[in-house]
């Protein structure tokens, strides 16, 4: 199909989707640092700078696509709802489809707009496709099933066609391999800026990666390494771990700081999870009516339903609709990573004793230890080889 990007950030719904046919004809987004990466990752495609402003969708467009502004309905933003200044955007959404109807839509969001003011966002946007005479189907996510990042969101995927959006969306579903963590043979990541509450860890993964600050001020996670080194991940792995090619967003910084670039990484749309819904686009499943379960409470939303076009019911399916092999983190890791100051360190370990956060056993000593290190300006950690060391600067 032909698709229409609105909010397209760096482009990771479109290259997921482009990699199985389906072809961006336009893109839309306002932040000039995200137009310079689309401008090179796209060179043949038209950019717009604003919804806003945009008159129209493509003659040919058949999907439009959106991961809108999600800062008003994350748990770590304002938390201001679907009519926030930010998320409230996506009412050009309707007013664009009420121009010229694209026969398919597909949206990604934050899973927190389940719950946000009693699911008040997605009952807007479950009213609106079905004035319009939309089908729908959505479901939650969780990139984990793809890359080594734990990271859900929320794909909506509505059509006017024949089609059953649930044989899209609703139909993979595998559970994920039982894993026990070993601090001494695999990687953990976590916020060092959290501890008192927040995402927490993550075994082998590393948890959401967040965007920052637009004015610059990076948000990386920590990974707590085998070797007991604690580093924040280069910006090109933080790429990878979305699922882009290392240095997808450096021509962000012909025309900003760099340390923007985190905001790129953290608000983009997981590329194999884009990768995984346009194969279902191009090759569509069967849905079995076996995984419907109630019809929705108004306000009460599960974590994956669809409509028939009569009822809005609930589904029974997990967030991981396929699990592809990986490297374990220490290993997908490809550049040398920062070490953790003593400050950050310190910072993140006093706040653990005044936080509800839990940690696998170990896991705050051997923090603990590099802290030492660091405050003795050790640079080098006995018995790990010199390759897997990672310089301090």
């Amino acid at each position: 199909m032909k698709v229409a990007g609105l909010f397209a950030g760096i482009g990771g719904l479109e290259v997921g989707l482009r990699d199985w046919g389906h072809e961006a004809s336009l893109l839309c987004e306002i932040w000039a640092p995200a137009r310079a990466v689309l401008a090179v990752r796209f060179p043949n495609t038209e950019i717009a700078d604003d919804v806003r402003r945009l008159d129209s969708l493509p003659y040919d467009a058949e999907c439009l696509v959106a991961g809108f502004p999600c800062q008003d309905l994350s748990q770590a933003g304002m938390t201001a709802g679907i009519g926030g200044r930010r998320s409230g955007l996506v009412g050009h959404i309707f007013r664009l489809l009420d121009r010229r109807r694209t026969p398919w839509v597909i949206l990604e969001n934050v899973s927190f707009m389940l719950h946000l003011d009693k699911g008040d966002a997605l009952r807007t946007l479950v009213e609106a496709f079905e004035q319009r005479g939309y089908r729908w189907a959505y479901r939650v996510v969780n990139a984990l099933a793809f890359v080594p990042q734990r990271r859900e969101r929320v794909l909506f995927v509505a059509t006017t066609t024949d089609a059953d959006p649930a044989d899209v969306l609703l139909v993979d579903d595998v559970a994920p391999p039982a894993f026990q963590t070993s601090l001494a043979t695999r990687a953990n990541g976590f916020y060092w800026t959290e501890g008192i509450r927040g995402l927490g860890w993550a075994a082998d993964a590393i948890p959401t990666l967040k965007n920052g600050s637009t004015i610059g001020i990076a948000s990386p996670p920590a990974i707590l390494l085998p070797s007991g080194e604690v580093v924040t991940p280069d910006i090109r792995d933080a790429e990878r771990l979305q699922g882009f090619a290392a240095g997808w967003t450096a021509e962000a910084e012909t025309v900003a700081r760099p340390s923007l670039r985190w905001a790129l990484v953290g608000n983009a749309v997981t590329v194999p999870v884009a990768r995984w819904l346009g194969e279902r686009l191009a090759r569509p499943g069967t849905y079995e009516p076996i995984r419907d379960r109630n019809e929705i409470v108004q306000g009460r939303w599960p974590r994956a339903a669809r409509y028939d076009g009569e009822r809005r019911i609930s589904v029974e399916i997990g967030a991981y609709p396929v699990w592809r092999d990986r490297a374990a983190l220490a290993d997908f890791l490809q550049f040398k990573g920062k070490p953790l100051s003593a400050r950050a360190t310190k910072g993140f370990l006093d706040r653990t004793k005044r936080g509800s956060l839990r940690f696998p056993p170990g896991f705050l000593d051997r923090v603990g230890r590099h802290l030492t290190r660091m405050e003795g300006g050790l640079t080098a950690f006995p018995g790990v080889p010199r390759d897997r060391r990672v310089a301090a600067e």
